[in-house]
């Protein structure tokens, strides 16, 4: 295949932008603001988890709570009526019944209202727990909105330079002969570069020193004929800095 010697060294230019597309892809695959958003919604599933735990207990708590304060009601509810019952009685078999059932309702409330302080400073200690969760849940809440937002920004402006960077890609492919530019794409498509700088002898898409037979072919082929780096498989763009 021929070429000019100026439409080969555009290639540069072409690989040049294709590098730059490639490191752009990985910034963006690899943004060290993705790996902390990831991070701080980690933490957050696990404190999402911790406060559903804390709040289920406190709910448990304060049901408890409710059958207890109900049980207390019932003992003084039957403490009353058995008061009035006892106020109008004249019986004294009934007086003593009275206040026999009324002996033990009131040691019944006592044991009930003494579990209902342990109940309630148990729901109180839940209470507090579960507040505190709730603020560090708010304050990490925030944090992932501001992380997002960054990564946001950062893609953003990562996804605008990577447009302007196919934008130019593509006018310059347009400039350039059919047949180089599929030669160019197949071999950059197999081996990673498509175009390398010949400088002093070197290939620059290998960074390998050619040997003295290969040189001496370069220097033997007409400046127009595309030739393949022996190393990288790439087109071997030929300057003035070749060292030929």
């Amino acid at each position: 295949m021929k070429s000019s010697p100026n439409d080969q060294a555009r290639l540069l230019e072409l690989q040049a932008i294709d590098i730059r597309l490639q490191q752009l892809d990985h910034r963006a695959k690899t943004l060290p603001e993705i790996a902390a958003l990831a991070g701080l919604s980690s933490d957050a599933d696990a404190l999402r988890r911790e406060l559903a735990s804390s709040n289920g207990a406190l709910e448990d708590a304060r049901r408890e709570l409710g059958r207890i304060e109900s049980d207390v009601a019932v003992v003084e509810a039957r403490i009353k009526r058995d008061t009035e019952r006892l106020q109008g009685s004249s019986s004294v078999k009934d007086v003593a019944g009275f206040e026999s059932e009324l002996a033990g309702l009131r040691r019944r409330q006592l044991d009930l209202e003494e579990i209902e302080l342990g109940v309630m400073e148990r729901v109180d200690g839940l209470e507090a727990a579960a507040a505190e969760l709730t603020g560090r849940h708010d304050e990490l809440a925030a944090r992932i909105a501001a992380a997002a937002a960054e990564k946001d920004a950062v893609l953003e402006a990562l996804t605008s330079e990577r447009a302007h960077a196919a934008a130019s890609r593509s006018s310059l492919a347009g400039t350039l002969p059919e047949d180089l530019l599929a030669l160019y794409e197949r071999q950059r498509a197999r081996y990673g570069f498509g175009a390398s700088l010949l400088r002093g002898g070197v290939s620059s898409a290998s960074g390998v020193k050619l040997n003295e037979n290969d040189m001496a072919a370069i220097r033997s082929a007409d400046p127009d004929e595309v030739l393949l780096c022996p190393d990288s498989s790439a087109i071997l763009v030929r300057t003035a800095e070749s060292g030929l």
